[in-house]
């Protein structure tokens, strides 16, 4: 198939699609993320690139196997991402696992920071699907929240290799908020008020 040159138009990030304008005029053709160069940085308004013409599923216009033409390599920065998620999971998890074996901390405590990681990497998956095929989208504040009740390290490991919502700063600001805040909280529930407080939870629950 014969590879075009192009200029990318309208990128929009947040939903993982874009439109290029070829190089020889024509009407501007639509691309997916997913028909992009996975081994390149983010797409870029401005940034010219080789593409082959191609059509939809229904047929209509559409550039695949879109790739820069020159530079704008993988700097690695996605990678150092994930290492960080992984390394916030890790260490909370031996935060845990010490309160548990030597502060006597209830084993629903860690169950909890597992059941709402989970969740909250759901969330995230739920809104990044929804995002590509433009649906309802989970409100930023029901991610948020999720985060702030335990679930961030579940949250930081979809950012980091589901590529959502790890871009857009007043997203990372706050959700980096709620991990500060939620590590308040978890740091007062180790204290023996805090934890006499939990055990008085659970039995209510219970």
């Amino acid at each position: 198939m014969l590879t075009h040159t192009g200029t990318i138009s309208d990128w929009h990030e947040e939903k993982g699609y874009g439109f290029i304008a070829p190089e020889h005029g024509g009407k501007s053709l639509f691309f997916h993320i997913r028909d992009y160069d996975r081994t390149c940085k983010r797409p870029v308004n401005g940034l010219a690139v080789r593409f082959m013409p191609s059509r939809d599923a229904q047929g209509r216009p559409c550039a695949v196997g879109v790739t820069p033409v020159s530079g704008h390599r993988n700097n690695g920065r996605e990678i150092r991402q994930q290492a960080q998620a992984v390394l916030m999971c890790a260490c909370i998890g031996y935060v845990l696992y010490y309160l548990r074996t030597y502060r006597a901390a209830p084993l629903e405590l860690g169950l909890w920071y597992a059941g709402m990681s989970l969740l909250a990497a759901l969330l995230y998956a739920k809104d990044k699907h929804a995002a590509e095929r433009g649906a309802w989208r989970t409100q930023e504040s029901t991610l948020h929240l999720a985060a702030l009740l335990g679930g961030w390290p579940g949250a930081a490991l979809a950012q980091a290799f589901l590529r959502h919502k790890s871009r857009k700063t007043s997203f990372r600001v706050m959700f980096w908020a709620t991990v500060c805040a939620n590590c308040g909280a978890l740091y007062w529930l180790s204290t023996p008020d805090g934890t006499i407080w939990l055990y008085r939870v659970i039995r209510v629950i219970h």
